[in-house]
């Protein structure tokens, strides 16, 4: 079977860059340089957390809050301590 990892991430668009800032709350903060007009801060969220787990972009999905800053993500074929491992490292 494989696996499926459930994120909270805490966006924050318009950024200079686009990088994992570290925890809020139970969240993972996220800045995008994109702003968050016709799905583009999504779209940069996707881009940026595929390249990072270094998965295919079909393999997230925004599950949940589409039109807010907090998102629940979920990527297929790692655990949810992988997920959170590796995007924490080196933020």
């Amino acid at each position: 079977m494989n696996p499926k990892a459930t994120i909270l991430i805490h966006v924050v668009p318009r950024a200079r860059h686009t990088g994992v800032v570290g925890r809020h709350g139970d969240a993972i903060r996220i800045r995008v340089a994109a702003p968050p007009v016709d799905g583009a801060a999504n779209e940069e969220l996707v881009r940026h957390i595929a390249d990072r787990l270094k998965v295919p972009r079909r393999a997230v999905t925004i599950a949940q809050g589409l039109t807010g800053r907090r998102k629940t993500v979920t990527v297929e074929g790692l655990t949810t301590t992988q997920v959170v491992k590796q995007l924490i490292a080196d933020s």
